[in-house]
């Protein structure tokens, strides 16, 4: 009897997803936006894709004249394309990561990330009708949701609706976005071709002409007539805003003063106004006592106060960003204690089984010992 041979054919290997990244991410594209905005896109070992909800971020490390230094920078690309997670970046003159990034980085270079963090996202806030808010870089985690809206419309088939997550009911989407001046519109191409598609209804508002471009849109900044004129149904919209201090400010007095909402507008900024106070909260009266170990100090730190202004009032300087539990720039080892953490994203829950801890949003329940 002769044995009969049968090829089959290779088994697919399924693409390896992950939601919990802290490695290596090798840049495989770089691509200008604009002037001074370039987008990296990068690959995960093994070809794996990581698993993120759109307006989230990540959290790069890269190395500058000697020393680590942490950024974080939103996804701006779809998660539904997982296997090649894309961070749009703008070069500040006097940020150190993002000119390493603009100067340095090169396809087939590697950097350190961790992620994605955040809760700023329609995944976490769903809604039908959503109001985009941008201004400057802070458009990348809106184009992400925008992206991912759209992408999801594509596999839904419904044209030139978009369709909610699992709901099949058509989305509506207003995207404000402002800018310096026209050279500075961030995915102005893509905007455009979303408002031409009907994806989209798009109002870009620029303060001045660029020397190649006289604006023929709206000028100025975001007043509350052109919020109105861009958005009349603004108070039946989930809003979600991103862009520099100044710009958020006036977003939420805009929304305070038509009584939006507040449970319906969501903002996301890593950078705070130079000199805002670490912490408003009124003094509870109870005190921990707070050690720093590796420093040896210890304080008493009051139940209504942050672990993180506890150790600027000690003299330590505990690295920081956002101070409100977004970003993760603090994140620290809790040794001993418990603390109440109101984060907002910036950590993930195997870290914190792990004994880590964001100190800006952290206050005492005891005293505790910290590995700082």
């Amino acid at each position: 009897m002769t044995d009969m041979l049968q090829r089959l054919p290779a088994p697919e290997v399924a693409q390896q997803l992950t939601d919990d990244f802290d490695g290596l991410l090798t840049c495989v594209e770089i691509t200008p936006i604009t002037h001074d905005v370039t987008s990296f896109t990068f690959a995960l070992p093994g070809g794996a894709g990581l698993i993120f909800a759109p307006g989230q971020y990540l959290t790069i490390t890269v190395e500058v004249d000697g020393v680590q230094l942490e950024r974080c920078y939103t996804i701006s690309s779809s998660p539904a394309q997982p296997e090649r997670p894309t961070i749009t970046v703008k070069r500040s003159p006097d940020g150190p990561v993002s000119t390493w990034l603009h100067d340095q980085l090169r396809v087939g270079d590697v950097v350190s990330a961790a992620g994605p963090y955040g809760l700023f996202s329609t995944a976490t806030h769903p809604a039908r009708k959503v109001l985009f808010l941008s201004a400057g870089s802070g458009i990348t985690p809106l184009m992400s949701m925008t992206r991912a809206m759209r992408d999801q419309a594509l596999v839904c088939g419904s044209g030139s609706g978009l369709s909610g997550p699992g709901l099949g009911e058509p989305l509506d989407i207003v995207f404000v976005h402002c800018a310096r001046t026209p050279d500075d519109i961030i995915f102005r191409a893509e905007l455009e071709a979303l408002a031409a598609g009907g994806l989209a209804a798009v109002t870009i508002i620029c303060q001045d002409d660029s020397p190649q471009e006289v604006w023929q849109g709206p000028r100025g900044r975001l007043t509350l007539g052109a919020l109105f004129a861009a958005a009349p149904d603004v108070l039946d919209r989930e809003v979600f805003t991103c862009g520099p201090p100044r710009f958020m400010a006036a977003v939420a007095e805009h929304l305070t003063l038509i009584a939006a909402d507040p449970a319906r507008s969501h903002r996301e900024s890593f950078v705070l106004d130079a000199g805002a106070p670490a912490s408003e909260r009124a003094l509870s009266g109870t005190s921990h006592l707070v050690t720093f170990a590796r420093s040896g100090v210890t304080v008493e730190c009051d139940a209504a106060t942050t672990v993180l202004a506890t150790a600027a009032s000690a003299g330590l300087r505990l690295p920081s960003s956002c101070q409100g539990g977004v970003c993760g720039t603090c994140k620290s080892t809790l040794l001993s204690g418990q603390v109440d953490m109101q984060q907002a994203g910036g950590i993930r829950q195997r870290e914190i089984d792990e004994g880590k801890f964001l100190p800006c949003c952290s206050t005492p329940l005891g005293d505790l010992e910290i590995d700082a």
